[in-house]
């Protein structure tokens, strides 16, 4: 029966990340049109499968697009784990000490509410071009929505539950680990579901202003040499991954929710 269930979700995966391409196709076309954008300034999809597959420097253009990309997913998993680890951390920490929340969540909105992009030169200069920076800029990008969505999870837990392993002697910590953290697996992948495309976000503006490398800084040192076709190939490049990504992560929500006997809608 989970074995259906995982196979349908697959399916149904396939489908949403299908119609999500058609759909990107048409807007990219149609918007290319609607708005005359030149040749030059507007690339479409197949000027991107000339880039890739038919031009004479297709293979190199390949191997660096692949190399850049690498380097930014390495990026993004730095910031996402950073950010995801101290969500986890804080989550578990506002349900066992009620007054550290209030004291430290108006912190985590004043931080998702200043532009990383303000940020951005402090923590240069704080932490040098490296991957400590990466790893606080896209922790910061992911924290505050996998914080809201772990905290929620672990609140969702039956009250009955919680009150039966007290009786039995269980500690707040054992009554954590043994109900709150189970009840909270959907909200911790939804958590990971909307954090993932943040950290690739987060590792595209880290790479763009600190440490000059994968895709972030590829496409600006490409808009600056005028290599418009080349923006356009790692866009679409970086955009495609990320959607694979979100499936990805989808589809393994679906296999683990089935595994534990969880019911999606």
């Amino acid at each position: 029966m989970n074995g259906l269930r995982v196979a349908g979700a697959i399916g149904r995966s396939a489908g949403r990340t299908a119609i999500s391409i058609v759909a990107i196709l048409v807007l990219w076309v149609a918007g290319l049109r609607v708005f005359e954008v030149p040749a030059f300034v507007g690339k479409g999809p197949m000027d991107v499968i000339d880039y890739y597959f038919t031009l004479p420097k297709a293979a190199q253009n390949r191997s660096e697009a692949l190399h850049l990309l690498g380097a930014t997913l390495g990026d993004a998993l730095v910031g996402f784990v950073a950010g995801l680890a101290v969500a986890l951390l804080a989550a578990a920490l506002f349900l066992l000490f009620r007054p550290l929340e209030s004291a430290l969540l108006p912190i985590v909105l004043l931080l998702q509410s200043v532009p990383l992009i303000a940020i951005a030169p402090i923590l240069v200069l704080i932490f040098g071009r490296s991957t400590v920076t990466v790893a606080v800029m896209g922790g910061l990008v992911v924290l505050f929505p996998a914080l809201v969505n772990i905290t929620f999870g672990l609140r969702s837990a039956p009250r009955t539950a919680i009150d039966l392993v007290t009786v039995y002697g269980a500690t707040r910590w054992q009554s954590l680990r043994k109900v709150a953290v189970p009840a909270a697996v959907p909200a911790l992948f939804a958590a990971v579901r909307i954090s993932a495309p943040g950290a690739i976000t987060g590792a595209l503006i880290a790479e763009w202003l600190a440490t000059g490398k994968g895709i972030g800084y590829a496409i600006v040192a490409a808009v600056g040499e005028s290599r418009i076709g080349a923006v356009w190939a790692l866009a679409v490049l970086i955009t495609l991954a990320t959607l694979l990504i979100y499936q990805v992560i989808g589809i393994v929500e679906s296999a683990v929710l089935a595994r534990m006997g969880f019911t999606q809608a």
